[in-house]
């Protein structure tokens, strides 16, 4: 498999540095930290710009000290947006490397694939973006710096009811993806809660191609909107081919949606529909409004998404955490990282909870003029 590694260089004069127990990646003058993430295959804007946070957060990190008197090392590793990788990435920068603690992923699946080797391995990992709450159920050990579908899935049940006046609904949802079928299940819930009624449940198998016999049977259906809890490569096509067959009423789905692929794939077909996500980078924060400055110098202009705002708070998180637990020995720093109480992050704040989630706002974007478009926010 063709791996990246990426060490960060120093950029300012250490200070005296603070003892480190244990033999693991703190324990030289360098502080080693992991990541994997899909930095090619079918979702690799995910992965490109949940690294490309990370990698600004550790460049800020450095360029002010470091931690604890180290730098940190930033050590990649790309899964290729396929299943098993993430599992041999993990092992590789846990038992070859020595790496103090694990980011990643933004992919639910593939999060799943590695959470149980760092529990294992009693190495701290964050997730940026798996909204999954199976992934946090691997064990103490793993966090997120995100919220999880149950929350999620309820806001797009009531902006269903509420916002879209959309009491019939109709689902489509990848059965290959366990972020899909569990965002799926929560927005089932609540919607009906709420007095919807679903018209037509149907699946796919994310990677395909044609999904116009499903969709041709959610048109006769007559919904007043699809839910499409997808991720943007297969949103992007079904948004095309539901516009071909006549099918009208608005989409709608989860931050799995959140790439700027879904315009160039989909283009005028994307307008009028809508998703929910982390954040947005015109929110107007003063937070947010530092970070798409220092993110535009820093990657050639390029506007940060919701995975790469993600990627930033999930390493300063774990920077935090560090100087909070004063070590990197895995049990201590996992401690201080449970322990996070309103972390202010470009995301918002949040504190994680006795389940290892962060407990945060989302944000609704609508797609208009081919740009994304921040609607509202809804609170926890």
């Amino acid at each position: 498999m063709k791996r990246r590694h990426f060490a960060i260089p120093a950029f300012a004069a250490a200070i005296a540095a603070i003892g480190f127990t244990g033999c693991k990646g703190g324990g030289g003058d360098k502080i080693k930290v992991g990541e994997f993430a899909s930095l090619t295959g079918k979702e690799a804007t995910f992965g490109t710009s949940s690294h490309e946070g990370t990698l600004l957060a550790i460049e800020e990190l450095n360029a002010a000290g470091g931690v604890l008197g180290k730098k940190l090392e930033l050590l990649t590793e790309d899964d290729q947006s396929k299943a098993g990788e993430p599992a041999n990435a993990v092992n590789k920068l846990i038992s070859k490397d020595g790496v103090v603690a694990i980011l990643g992923e933004v992919a639910s699946s593939r999060s799943l694939e590695a959470a149980p080797i760092c529990q294992q391995s009693q190495i701290p990992m964050i997730s940026p973006a798996s909204t999954n709450p199976s992934v946090t159920q691997a064990g103490d050990y793993v966090f997120r710096a995100c919220f999880t579908d149950p929350f999620q899935g309820a806001a797009l049940a009531n902006f269903s009811t509420g916002t879209l006046k959309a009491t019939k609904v109709a689902m489509l949802t990848d059965v290959k993806s366990d972020y899909s079928k569990g965002l799926a299940k929560c927005f089932k819930e609540k919607f009906l809660a709420n007095g919807g009624t679903l018209t037509t449940e149907l699946d796919y198998n994310g990677g395909d191609k044609d999904f116009k016999a499903q969709l041709t049977t959610i048109k006769n259906g007559n919904p007043q909107a699809v839910f499409v809890p997808g991720y943007y490569t297969d949103v992007a096509l079904i948004a095309i081919q539901a516009k071909d067959l006549g099918l009208t009423v608005p989409l709608f789905g989860g931050d799995g949606w959140e790439s700027s692929v879904l315009l160039d794939i989909g283009k005028e077909a994307m307008n009028g529909h809508y998703f929910s996500t982390h954040c947005a980078a015109d929110q107007g924060t003063p937070k947010m409004t530092a970070f798409v400055e220092a993110y535009k110098k820093r990657f050639g202009g390029k506007v940060p998404d919701a995975m790469a705002v993600l990627g930033y708070d999930s390493a300063m998180l774990l920077a935090d955490s560090i100087k909070r637990a004063g070590t990197t020995e895995g049990p201590k720093l996992r401690d201080a990282i449970a322990a996070t109480k309103d972390f202010e992050g470009v995301s918002g704040k949040f504190s994680l909870n006795a389940d290892r989630d962060a407990v945060k706002a989302l944000v609704f974007i609508k797609i208009d003029g081919g740009k994304f478009t921040y609607t509202a926010t809804v609170n926890p």
